[in-house]
């Protein structure tokens, strides 16, 4: 990883205190947490650079190695150091923060607990509750800590106990000459600890299968690809550890009538050829009502009406959008023979006047002249 000076990292002395470095840890570690910077590369790295720094800084041994020879005293590669800090995984990284921060890190007699992994549910919402906001009842399989032995996965009354073997470190290390290589403890499987008297409710695991239903508060103005967290909702942390978080993936249906871009909703509203040709009123609705649209006479078909304040909005604040109402002629069928002599009639009629009842059929038709012309030239 980075070969930042580990003290600059944190921006903390060389000579700072136990208690100073895990304040300047704190610090940094909420600032770059990946929970409040979403998609952010950049912060992800130097959250894993403060996890490293931190464990080194925070080992006596490893800080008296690295104060000596720097990253060379700490670098698994070259033989210092107890292993590669931050190779872990997310899971690890977050087992850090909410663990030696925040209480976990090691349970009692020196066993290791993890964090909980995420978990996450696909909520389909129609588009009238995305708007307007609501509240929703979900259930979801989930791991949760074992009540029998409160995660510890040892029989009620009984303890894990100290693995022998690796001595509560959970890894062993094999070294021949210059060459040394770390890895899990055979024998405790690298938790550091021996149930020998399991809880006969989870078997040793520390957790036990369930279903559980939980009310998801779904904030007015979500949209497709949104998502509502909720904290400690996941699954139930390895040995008592802190339960990971249910991330709820917001995707709204289609609508029969209206479709949404943002902020604005848009529909189509179709129109007789009388009431596009004379003008008219009609209603159309909205998602809290209806209201009327006046239709211009010599209304075209595609014409864009905006009906100001009807549309939504967002989850993330911002002004009001708007409801578009895109206008389509529809064409008669199904018309008797009287119907039709009387459009044949006007059809007559409109031809005298030269092309000044249609100007964009005469328009296109000029084009297409042209265009002719052009090629027989």
């Amino acid at each position: 990883m980075s070969k930042r000076d580990y003290y600059e990292v944190l921006g903390v002395s060389k000579n700072c205190s136990e208690a100073e470095l895990k304040k300047a840890y704190r610090r940094a570690a909420q600032k770059h947490h990946p929970d409040r910077n979403q998609d952010n590369k950049d912060a992800e790295y130097r959250f894993k650079e403060c996890k490293e720094a931190y464990e080194i800084l925070n080992d006596s041994q490893k800080r008296a190695a690295y104060d000596q020879f720097g990253h060379a005293g700490v670098d698994p590669s070259m033989g210092g150091g107890q292993g590669r800090p931050g190779a872990g995984g997310f899971n690890d990284i977050f087992g850090d923060v909410f663990g030696d921060i925040f209480g976990g890190g090691r349970g009692g007699g020196g066993q290791r607990v993890y964090r909980g992994s995420d978990l996450r549910y696909n909520l389909e919402l129609s588009l009238e509750d995305a708007v307007a906001g609501t509240e929703v009842k979900i259930r979801i399989p989930t791991q949760v800590k074992c009540g029998e032995c409160d995660g510890s996965g040892a029989k009620k009354g009984s303890t894990p106990t100290t693995c022998t073997t690796c001595g509560g470190h959970g890894q062993v290390r094999m070294q021949q000459g210059f060459f040394s290589v770390q890895q899990a403890c055979p024998h405790c499987k690298g938790n550091g600890t021996i149930i020998s008297d399991p809880c006969t409710t989870c078997h040793g695991n520390g957790r036990v299968q369930e279903r559980k239903t939980l009310s998801v508060k779904v904030p007015a103005g979500v949209d497709t690809g949104d998502r509502i967290r909720l904290a400690g909702e996941g699954e139930a942390g390895e040995s008592g550890g802190p339960p990971g978080d249910l991330y709820v993936q917001v995707q709204v249906k289609e609508h029969s009538i209206f479709h949404r871009e943002e902020s604005n909703l848009y529909c189509e509203v179709p129109i007789s050829f009388v009431t596009a040709a004379l003008g008219g009123e009609l209603e159309v609705p909205t998602l809290n009502g209806r209201v009327n649209l006046k239709i211009p006479h010599e209304t075209q078909s595609g014409r864009m009406f905006r009906v100001r304040g009807k549309g939504v909005k967002q989850v993330r604040g911002g002004p009001v959008g708007d409801l578009l109402c895109k206008v389509t002629v529809e064409t008669p069928v199904n018309l008797t023979r009287k119907q039709k002599d009387l459009l044949k009639e006007f059809s007559g009629h409109v031809e005298e006047g030269g092309g000044r009842h249609s100007p964009q059929a005469t328009s296109w038709m000029d084009g297409v002249k042209k265009f002719f012309d052009g090629l027989a030239g």
